[in-house]
Order: C-alpha cells, then sequence, then structure tokens
C-alpha cells in the first residue's frame, strides 16, 4: 500500500502517546512487539493459574489435530520454530508424558490421552475467552483487514530483495 500522496511518510520515533493523525509515522515494529508481549503475558499468566504452559498447549493441540498421529520427531520439527529454542519441545512432550496427558503407542507415534483431552478442551475454551477479551471492539472486519497488513509488511520484509 503507497502512500496516497505518492510520497513516503518519514519513520517516527515510537510514541505510546501518539495521537491518531501521528499513527502513519510509528514504527510497526515497537507496536507489533507491544502487542505480541502483551498478549503472550495475558495468555500465559492464565495458562499458569492452570498448571499450564503455551507450549504444553500447542503440543497438545498438534497431537490432537492431525490426520495421523505424528511422532516425537514430527512434532520437534513442527513446533521448534515457534518455541524459544530446539530444547523447549522435546522437554514439552517429556513433561506431558510424565503428566499422563501423551502416550508413545507401539509404532512409537504420540497420543493424547483421555487426561489430556480433556486439558486440551479446557485450554481451548481459555483462548477462547481470551481471545474474546482481546477482541474487545474489533470487528471481524478490522481484525481481518490488520491481518492483510501484517501479512503484505512481512511479504514485503521477507521479499527477494529487489525492491
Amino acid at each position: 500500500m503507497k502512500p496516497l500522496s505518492g510520497s513516503i511518510t518519514d519513520q517516527a520515533p515510537a510514541d505510546p502517546a501518539a495521537t491518531d493523525n501521528m499513527l502513519a509515522s510509528q514504527p510497526i515494529g515497537y507496536w507489533a512487539g507491544l502487542v505480541h508481549e502483551a498478549v503472550t503475558r495475558r495468555l500465559r499468566d492464565a495458562m499458569a493459574r492452570m498448571d499450564v504452559t503455551q507450549p504444553q498447549y500447542w503440543v497438545l493441540n498438534r497431537v490432537a489435530s492431525g490426520p495421523a498421529t505424528p511422532s516425537r520427531e514430527e512434532v520437534i520439527v513442527h513446533l521448534a520454530p515457534l518455541a524459544g529454542g530446539q530444547y523447549e519441545i522435546p522437554r514439552v512432550i517429556d513433561q506431558l508424558l510424565h503428566r499422563g496427558w501423551l502416550r508413545i503407542d507401539a509404532d512409537q507415534n504420540l497420543r493424547i490421552t483421555d487426561a489430556g483431552e480433556a486439558a486440551r478442551v479446557r485450554l481451548r475454551g481459555l483462548a477462547t475467552e481470551l481471545r474474546a477479551e482481546v477482541h474487545k471492539d474489533i470487528s471481524d472486519e478490522e481484525y481481518v483487514a490488520a491481518l492483510k497488513v501484517l501479512r503484505a509488511m512481512l511479504a514485503n520484509v521477507e521479499g527477494d530483495g529487489s525492491s
């Protein structure tokens, strides 16, 4: 999306008190970072009160949602990019096996247990409640528009470098 005037808007320093007419000059990284930190903190704090971590929820969802039961290695490869380092997901899998929320079947694939599925359903309810809190007073159309803008920015940054 190009500025309507054909010129490029100057980048201003991050300003939490920026008025609406100043927002076009604000750095996206600053604002996206603030939102990411606040939403992640809120979700993780709420999950902690249930004695669960966000990566544990990711693993439960991954094991429960696939068309086939995944191996430990498949779950690690799929989720490692989201986690805080290459060792996080293997630890989480071990925690969930110890807790009895996952088990390893005869083919060495991970399966969610009844207790794990009950926890996953509770966590999904929590995530849905928190989503509603974050999305308060934001229409689906506004949300989709914001994500489209972020997706376009990501494509611009990760492009082939020719622009």
